[in-house]
């Protein structure tokens, strides 16, 4: 392994959510979008005025994408919905979509996901028994076919999309590696399934991005830090998140130059928070220009 470059993050959203996740910048809007999954709401954050509100919704939030026509599709729990483009003082206006599995109920719900770059959503559901198989899966979702099924897992995470969109990365938490595979979106389909990356330590990777480079940045849940992944897989920097649990990042800004970190403060205990009093805020560190790219948009029917 090469030289690893080490930085720290500093608070940038004392938003302290329970667990916080599922963050994505709007260049349009310039502007970060995340969830509060354990809360039941949906964050927004404007780094040019400071301006932060959050919405509560009738279910946990797992995660989120940005759509073509302004509006935001969101994987509720048992649902995913369209919210129109949110406006601080206003409620969001929802229309649903899909239900997700309701034949398993509370034995599943919506955790990581993001759109690939063809305009279609990917996702996974989140077994809450710890049965053996696991109960959740990911899921490719589009207007033309509607939830179609990918591999099955505990608890899907790391869920992120090569530049040119052909390569399809993502974990089961429950296990300490990252996974790639070729992406195929017409077909709904992954192949030629390898291990991207092993987690050191055997820490519990999380959500990720993937930077213009193709460098892949992944959270990790219980190391307190941010790791970046060249393309071959191995690391070259290591980004400290000071306080809270590190679930998710992106690449944001003006000009695509700040990591942000998503964090949660759920299973901290009374002394960890009292020391630890931003945990569940949304870190930042500054990198180059150019380093990310823009989010993909879900493309509605």
């Amino acid at each position: 392994m090469g030289a690893v470059n080490v930085a720290t993050a500093e608070l940038a959203v004392d938003s302290r959510c329970r667990l916080g996740e599922g963050i994505v910048w709007d260049a349009r809007r310039a502007c970060l979008y995340w969830t509060d999954i354990l809360s039941a709401r949906l964050w927004m954050h404007v780094p040019a005025t400071g301006q932060t509100r959050h919405w509560d919704l009738p279910e946990p939030l797992g995660c989120l994408a940005l759509c073509e026509d302004g509006r935001l599709l969101l994987a509720l729990a048992k649902s995913i919905r369209l919210a129109a483009a949110p406006v601080p003082g206003a409620s969001l206006a929802l229309e649903t979509l899909c239900a997700l599995e309701p034949d398993l109920g509370a034995s599943t719900r919506s955790n990581d996901g993001r759109c690939d770059r063809h305009g279609n959503f990917v996702f996974g559901t989140k077994d809450e028994t710890g049965a053996d198989p696991p109960l959740g899966r990911f899921y490719q979702f589009s207007a033309a076919h509607g939830l179609r099924p990918l591999p099955a897992a505990a608890v899907p995470n790391s869920i992120c999309f090569s530049p040119d969109g052909a390569t399809m990365y993502w974990c089961d938490t429950a296990q300490p590696r990252i996974l790639r595979g070729d992406y195929d979106p017409v077909r709904a389909s992954v192949s030629n399934v390898r291990v991207f990356a092993e987690t050191r330590d055997g820490r519990a990777p999380d959500g990720s991005t993937v930077d213009a480079a193709g460098g892949l940045w992944n959270a990790h849940w219980d190391g307190g830090c941010v790791v970046r992944h060249r393309p071959d897989g191995e690391v070259d920097r290591v980004i400290a998140i000071p306080e809270g649990r590190p679930t998710c990042c992106a690449i944001g800004g003006d000009r695509f130059d700040t990591l942000y970190v998503t964090t949660a403060r759920d299973e901290l205990d009374d002394a960890t928070l009292a020391a630890m009093p931003t945990a569940g805020g949304v870190f930042a560190l500054a990198l180059d220009a150019g380093s990310g790219i823009a989010e993909p948009r879900f493309r509605p029917a």
